[in-house]
């Protein structure tokens, strides 16, 4: 058994879902390969090796709430992804995390990276991920 601070991260959208991982010591945040958001069962598999894989003392999932706090149709297609994957993630505290213009920030650090348009749609879900990670990361609720 480790002593490992993992944190995962998802980024939920309709047709990836972005994910990032924390280092071991729960300070930076990675990015990781998307997952296939439009197949549950695939997405399902892929997010239990993750958990597999990483074995995270917490997972943050990014709430798409609306621009004045809301939470709107996205927020409610979020929550109801979690219920569907509550087997894998089991006891696994989750921690929802308010992502708004995440995406957009995203877009524009892949933008200003010259990175190139087909590789900013493959990755732009998982960068936003690590935004929200590290932004949980920096937070007084991820230090402690």
């Amino acid at each position: 058994m480790t002593d490992s601070k993992r944190v995962l991260c998802l980024d939920i959208g309709t047709q990836r879902i972005g994910v990032a991982v924390s280092d071991p010591l729960g300070l930076t945040a990675q990015v990781l390969p998307a997952i296939v958001a439009s197949d549950a069962e695939a997405s399902c598999i892929a997010l239990d090796a993750l958990f597999q894989r990483y074995a995270p003392v917490a997972l943050v999932v990014g709430m798409p709430l609306q621009l004045d706090g809301r939470e709107g149709p996205a927020a409610r297609r979020t929550r109801q992804w979690l219920r569907k994957v509550a087997a894998v993630i089991g006891s696994c505290p989750v921690i929802e995390w308010d992502e708004r213009l995440t995406t957009v920030a995203a877009e524009r650090a892949l933008l200003e990276g010259n990175v190139s348009r087909r590789k900013r749609k493959d990755t732009v879900d998982s960068v936003a991920a690590a935004l929200i990670l590290q932004a949980y990361l920096g937070s007084p609720q991820g230090r402690s």
